[in-house]
């Protein structure tokens, strides 16, 4: 069953935002992941939509996406003194996660410096509980670390926004040490019918509206969600990147009837 489509206009922004919109409808035609200036549009959104994150992920995820990030943590083992570095942090939700696990010390590091703004803001009010947190803008195709400097890595609904993925997965592969574990989580589509059309229908019909209202947005950030989930790597395609990139014991962990997924990779001990 077809489901009706939701124009990527919408009426409530500013027009000063609506003509500086990172993704539109002829943008968004076809495959994002394959635009050269993707890289560019992916900073931009996130810059329009960093004051509205927070709030839009719990409402959108029903109270879900903290607790994926807390089993996703589980599933990586930090043990104390662990040195973590979280890609693609965001405003440090699973950065916050490592903290409080008892990693000694945990980078969060993003692309988009508005994002890095709102994590800093949080981890001040936190105060002591995330005191071993600290905050780099960089790239994740180009991490400004040694080799073998990291025990974990992660990056959680990120990796879809990298320009190239298979970069990314080299850079994390270098930075971790012998026996370092690698814990990807995102998004994916539900395979069963019914399941599936539901999910489709609200993360591509429903939540581009709802959330592009509560943030005010016009860069399109909530219309690109779906269709990078929608065209990006299924969990077994990206399973097998991960071993093209040297990982083994590839895992996979479907959370919420598949509408997101850990994967965790492990680097020779």
């Amino acid at each position: 069953m077809a489901l009706p489509k939701a124009p990527t206009d919408m009426g409530t922004a500013p027009a000063s935002k609506r003509e500086k919109a990172a993704w539109d409808d002829q943008t968004l035609q076809g495959d994002p992941h394959r635009r050269d200036d993707k890289a560019q549009r992916v900073q931009a959104m996130f810059t329009a939509i960093a004051h509205a994150y927070d709030i839009n992920n719990r409402l959108h995820s029903l109270g879900l996406d903290q607790s994926w990030r807390r089993r996703t943590v589980r599933l990586v083992e930090p043990i104390p003194g662990s040195r973590v570095l979280d890609v693609a942090c965001g405003t440090g939700d699973l950065t916050e996660a490592f903290a409080r696990a008892g990693a000694a010390e945990v980078i969060g590091l993003d692309y988009t410096a508005a994002m890095l703004d709102h994590a800093r803001m949080k981890a001040a009010k936190a105060g002591g509980t995330v005191a071993n947190i600290r905050y780099l803008q960089g790239d994740a195709q180009s991490l400004p670390f040694a080799d073998a400097s990291f025990d974990i890595v992660s990056i959680a609904f990120g990796i879809r926004n990298v320009a190239d993925p298979s970069k990314a997965l080299a850079e994390f592969r270098r930075v971790l040490t012998p026996g370092g574990r690698l814990a990807i989580l995102e998004f994916s589509r539900p395979k069963a019918g019914l399941v599936r059309f539901v999910s489709d229908l609200y993360t591509q019909r429903i939540m581009p509206w709802t959330a592009s209202l509560i943030a005010r947005d016009g860069s399109g950030a909530y219309h690109y969600l779906p269709k990078s989930v929608e065209t990006f790597l299924d969990p077994s395609a990206l399973s097998t990147q991960l071993c093209s990139a040297g990982f083994v014991h590839v895992t996979a962990h479907p959370m919420t009837m598949n509408t997101c997924t850990a994967l965790i990779g492990r680097v020779v001990s």
